[in-house]
């Protein structure tokens, strides 16, 4: 089994930044690319950005130039920093991560719990 913590969600005013982090835990042989993702009320879940073993990432259009994600491999983590919030980035933030499991190594992709964030005009 495999276990996906998110911390780091919260309150914030308009202009402000929050950092999400995402931790991975459990039978873990590699994980290939994790990335966070964000449901809005009364909208689908989104991609927000993505980031392979090798680091290369990708954003969706409306966070670029204002979120940076990041991993620490050797920590199972993966980051979201969110600077220049603002009110429609209010959502709840999932991370998820295709992992490789041991010892079987098949890959299937676990979800996190979600964390709310919530950014006031």
């Amino acid at each position: 089994q495999v276990q996906l913590v998110e911390s780091g969600g919260g309150l914030v005013q308009a202009g402000g930044s929050l950092r999400l982090s995402c931790a991975a835990s459990g039978n873990i042989f590699s994980i290939n690319t994790m990335g966070w993702y964000r449901r809005a009320p009364g909208r689908q879940r989104d991609l927000v950005a993505t980031i392979t073993s090798g680091g290369s990432t990708n954003y969706a259009d409306s966070v670029k130039g204002r979120f940076t994600i990041s991993r620490d491999n050797p920590k199972n983590t993966v980051y979201l920093q969110m600077n220049s919030l603002k009110p429609e980035d209010t959502a709840v933030y999932y991370c998820r991560s295709e992992v490789i499991l041991s010892p079987t190594q098949v890959s299937y992709n676990y979800w996190g719990q979600g964390t709310q964030v919530t950014v006031s005009s």
